[in-house]
């Protein structure tokens, strides 16, 4: 069944809250201040049943200027709102203010409600009607019924009551699919259960026993007790207004906005990319570096405003902004902010979330907003491809990727198939997500580095594979980083062999004296194959500068010369004689001894140990006791 909440707006003392005394029979006035006084300084929730079975909530916003900061912690969870105005005194400022808050939060649905009717002689009631109708003919409510009542008598109350049970037919449902996520409007505990929270259920579910996290701390709870409208149920879904006992966590510990989320499916920011529509009748025009309030959910924040596009905006105007705030907050794409002056303490207008993890921009940089244009009016898809571009150098995954969209895992995943199949995007080790552009980079800078890298060390087989990695790729690269490596071969752009990169088409080439070097470096080694000297020998015996001698040798490592281990080095043709005996040997004989190997060498017991350990070591033989067998 669709959940709907209803909200009030409206200047002070225009009877709101008897207004929805008439509808409910309760009394959403809870503190001694307010009943004292005689006016709501808080928010005020009830419920009542349609005609139509339908069970909607209620929330009642205080009207002192002074409490707008509450009216606004409740509006944003509104489907319908009940502007109410009361007929002895017609549209007053703060019924101008509210109007505005609710136009710039994108509530669709709403009923202009007169009352205190019985205060006014008809003719009155009429005059301010048709003045209702020409303020209100720029605004939301342009078209929407209005509904004289009065509450004391209940005149008006039932025709009230059935058109908003008509109105929540026309209102869309909210989505339960997507993460969870409430801002949180009260904190309070009770003796023997604990923290408890309310709010509106923005999006998603909740059920018992969920672990959930509460943000900007990213403090993990866990759900002990759902209420709605008093009752306790095993879940809550989006639109309900929902009251949560909480595990984990002190009162303390949260604050009026912070947001009950989805664990690990939203990330904090502290910068917002949005465009802001500013009011036609504000006091003042937006300058950059303007330090303002935002409103989001139920939260207050303050924040300097950089102009992206404009030196200044103007009453009636629009421009692309960031917000640079003053402390963490969690918004998504599409979420709608209030936005009001410092001091005096006005509403300048409303903005809307292009991108909710931004980096710094520069004002005026016309790259910056082409992109947030695209961004603005792009689809999930675009986003979530702009978010893939920019943090790329990252090796992003693809729970990282769905909490800055705010979407849930399976979304993502679709989506990047979906740019997968496109060509835009790379997955590496089925885990970490590139853009094709980034590839692009890569593989031009692999091939400037490696390129410089053979220039500098011609006689070198490659660069180690672990500095590759430290100048290409980030520390958490990983398995995705061997990926790359691998796709890098694959299209010929670099050749990995043991510990080693190098250019795809990079050859080692001597020169004459280089050459000779190579010549003597094998002749000795193969003078006795399996009794062959160490390296710092093999330099010393050679007449030629020990640096020249030390080049060569290198490069011929793992080409011409096999390295058994730390000690013992093998020409390549004597590895090969050695390995092919060691074959025929255990084909004919089913296996061989280390005795063996060694008397079919004819050499010492060192280096038989040292060949066999290398060929466990690749995998081509394997020992059982004391003798091997082929692997």
């Amino acid at each position: 069944m669709k959940n709907i909440i209803i909200g009030t707006a409206g200047h002070i003392d225009h009877g709101k809250t008897t207004l929805i005394k008439a509808l409910t029979n309760r009394e959403t006035d809870r503190l001694k201040e307010e009943k004292k006084r005689g006016i709501s300084i808080e928010l005020g929730f009830t419920y009542f049943d349609l005609p139509s079975g339908r069970r909607a909530g209620i929330i009642d916003v205080p009207g002192h200027e002074k409490f707008v900061r509450h009216m606004l912690a409740g509006a944003g969870g509104m489907d319908i709102v009940m502007l109410v105005i009361a007929a002895d005194e017609g549209v007053m400022p703060q019924t101008k203010e509210h109007l505005d808050i609710l136009s710039v939060l994108n509530i669709k649905k709403g009923i202009i409600v007169l009352t205190k009717a019985s205060l006014v002689e008809e003719e009155w009631l009429q005059l301010i009607q048709e003045d209702i109708r020409e303020k209100v003919k720029h605004t939301f409510l342009k078209d929407a019924e209005m509904i004289v009542v009065d509450s004391i008598s209940k005149k008006g109350i039932k025709e009230l009551i059935d058109t908003i049970d008509h109105l929540t037919d026309e209102t869309e449902s909210r989505d339960i699919s997507a993460p969870t996520r409430m801002p949180i409007d009260r904190v309070f505990s009770i003796t023997g259960f604990g923290t408890v929270v309310t709010g509106t259920l923005l999006e998603g579910k909740i059920s018992l026993e969920d672990t959930l996290e509460i943000l900007p701390d990213k403090v993990k709870v866990r759900i002990r007790n759902i209420q709605v409208h008093g009752e306790s149920v095993e879940s809550a879904y989006a639109g309900q207004r929902v009251a949560i006992n909480l595990a984990n966590i002190k009162k303390e510990e949260i604050e009026r906005g912070y947001v009950l989320a989805q664990a690990n499916a939203m990330e904090t920011t502290m910068m917002i990319d949005a465009r802001i529509n500013v009011l036609a009748d504000s006091i003042r025009k937006l300058e950059n570096r303007d330090r303002v309030r935002l409103y989001h959910g139920s939260t207050e924040i303050f924040a300097r405003v950089a102009l992206l596009e404009k030196e200044e905006i103007v009453p009636g105007d629009s421009g692309l902004v960031q917000f640079r705030l003053e402390e963490a907050i969690a918004v998504k794409k599409g979420d709608r902010i209030v936005v009001r002056f410092y001091s005096p303490l006005t509403t300048i207008g409303g903005a809307i979330v292009i991108d909710a993890n931004p980096k710094k921009h520069k004002r005026l940089d016309e790259k910056v907003i082409q992109e947030l244009l695209i961004k603005e009016k792009g689809t999930p898809e675009d986003l979530l491809e702009k978010y893939i571009e920019r943090y790329s150098s990252e090796f992003p995954d693809i729970g990282f990727l769905a909490k800055l969209t705010a979407q849930q895992m399976q979304e993502v995943q679709q989506l990047i198939v979906d740019l997968k199949e496109k060509g835009r995007v790379l997955l590496l080790n089925n885990t970490t997500i590139l853009h094709k552009k980034h590839y692009e980079e890569i593989k031009e800078k692999t091939f400037t580095l490696l390129n410089k890298y053979h220039q500098q060390n011609p006689l070198r087989l490659g660069m180690m594979k672990e500095e590759f990695k430290s100048r290409l790729l980030p520390k958490n690269a990983g398995k995705s980083g061997d990926a790359l490596l691998e796709l890098l071969q694959q299209e010929k752009i670099v050749k990995v062999f043991e510990k080693y990169i190098a250019a795809y088409d990079f050859e080692i080439s001597f020169n004459a004296t280089q050459l000779d070097i190579k010549l003597k470096i094998e002749g000795t080694y193969l003078k006795e194959p399996y009794a062959t000297p160490k390296a710092e020998d093999v330099i010393k015996n050679i007449s030629y500068k020990k640096q020249d001698i030390e080049q060569v040798l290198e490069a011929m490592l793992g080409k011409e010369l096999i390295k058994i281990n730390s000690e013992i080095i093998l020409h390549e043709k004597a590895y090969l004689e050695a390995k092919n005996m060691l074959i025929e040997h255990i084909n004919k004989n089913g296996s061989i001894s280390l005795a063996e190997f060694r008397d079919l060498l004819n050499t010492s017991r060192k280096y038989a140990v040292a060949l066999l350990e290398y060929f466990d070591n690749i995998k081509l033989t394997k020992r059982l006791e004391d003798k091997r067998i082929l692997h």
